[in-house]
């Protein structure tokens, strides 16, 4: 499934990728969809945030691991950044 989504790779027991905006409130409008699809999932991803970039990482804790709503998720996001 890893290979569907561009850019994602599996570290550290996650599926992560950086994204790079052009500035800072393009980066926060970002982190603001990956919320929204968040709270609807019901699924909330670690996300580090810097000036133009956010690392989202997904796992699932209470499975130890990747599970397919990481996936399911994370396609979400790509999506999101195809609008």
């Amino acid at each position: 499934m890893l290979a569907r989504l561009p850019g994602w790779e599996y570290q550290d027991g996650a599926i992560g990728k950086t994204f790079t905006f052009g500035s800072y409130a393009d980066t926060i409008a970002f982190v603001n969809g990956v919320a929204g699809i968040a709270q609807r999932e019901d699924h909330h991803p670690e996300m580090l945030v810097g000036y133009d970039k956010c690392r989202v990482a997904y796992c699932t804790h209470s499975v130890g691991g990747i599970s397919e709503n990481d996936f399911i998720c994370a396609a979400k996001i790509e999506a999101l950044c195809r609008i």
